[in-house]
């Protein structure tokens, strides 16, 4: 049991007449010898990691450890505890907790690399938030973490996710696309609607460099993971209305893939472009920029 592309995975799903969660279950059970109830107690380590790392920080908000960030998931928290946000429930904790999960791996807290440490606030902010708003039941969580593996694991097999490769739109982008087809399959979604959200989500942030201030995995990445959230739940929702992508999920990565390869190395992780070179940044992070 594999697939090697968006459209080997659509033809098993098609086949079997399983959603994508399913199909990547199988594989899991198939490739890595693991049992039903070691994968099940797999899925729920990470599910309670996803919340360790997204709320510690909210009540123990600490500095990070470039100094670049900390605390500001709290004071959106705190914020809208009092206030009422322009983004509602669902959009604001996406964001509070994709930002607390970059301030705990910012600290040195332990967080789940989905796909990057720099982009791991994306999914657990999303599947945390819709489980919330929605009271999603703990197989529903379990069925977004396997469908958003399904779209890292083809992203890693046939483009990129790291920064230092192909820019920020390979970390935060792929999260966002992980994302977005974990929230389209949990509202129901079929898999070719998955595919689309997880397209769109890598059109949508097309380009992003990567553009470490200091050389820390801090800012601007914590913004962007926020926005790598709020992106994921408005292309599962354009997916899920019947909004489609000219391009399909396979050619989207070897674009994505390939805008990446054409960055400058100066947008690549080496913070030598970008947020990390303006002189404000370069005063902040004292002597660390070059």
């Amino acid at each position: 049991m594999d697939f090697n592309s968006g459209q080997e995975l659509l033809a098993i799903c098609t086949e079997k007449g399983l959603p994508i969660s399913a199909v990547m279950k199988e594989r899991e059970l198939a490739n890595t010898g693991i049992d039903q109830e070691t994968l099940q107690e797999r899925l729920r380590e990470i599910g309670a990691i996803f919340v360790q790392s997204a709320t510690a920080p909210l009540t123990d908000p600490g500095k990070s450890m470039g100094g670049l960030i900390g605390g500001e998931a709290q004071k959106l928290h705190a914020y809208y505890e009092q206030n009422a946000l322009p983004g509602g429930a669902l959009f604001t904790k996406a964001i509070t907790y994709s930002m607390a999960v970059l301030e705990t791996n910012a600290s040195m807290g332990l967080i789940v690399a989905a796909p990057t440490a720099g982009s791991s606030g994306v999914l657990p902010g999303v599947l945390l938030a819709l489980k919330e708003t929605k009271a999603l039941s703990e197989e529903a969580l379990f069925s977004g973490i396997l469908n958003a593996g399904a779209i890292g694991y083809l992203a890693m097999r046939n483009a990129s996710v790291s920064g230092a490769e192909a820019g920020c739109q390979a970390e935060v982008g792929v999260a966002s696309a992980m994302a977005a087809s974990a929230v389209t399959e949990i509202a129901g979604g079929n898999p070719q609607q998955c595919l689309t959200a997880a397209s769109l989500s890598l059109s949508n942030l097309l380009g992003m460099v990567c553009d470490p201030i200091g050389g820390f995995v801090e800012s601007p990445c914590q913004s962007r993971n926020a926005l790598g959230a709020v992106n994921a739940i408005t292309c599962a929702q354009l997916a899920l209305s019947g909004v489609t992508h000219i391009n399909p999920f396979d050619e989207m990565l070897d674009v994505m893939y390939a805008v990446g390869r054409s960055l400058s190395p100066d947008l690549r992780e080496t913070a030598r472009g970008g947020n990390a070179v303006a002189p404000t940044a370069c005063a902040v992070c004292s002597g660390h920029c070059r």
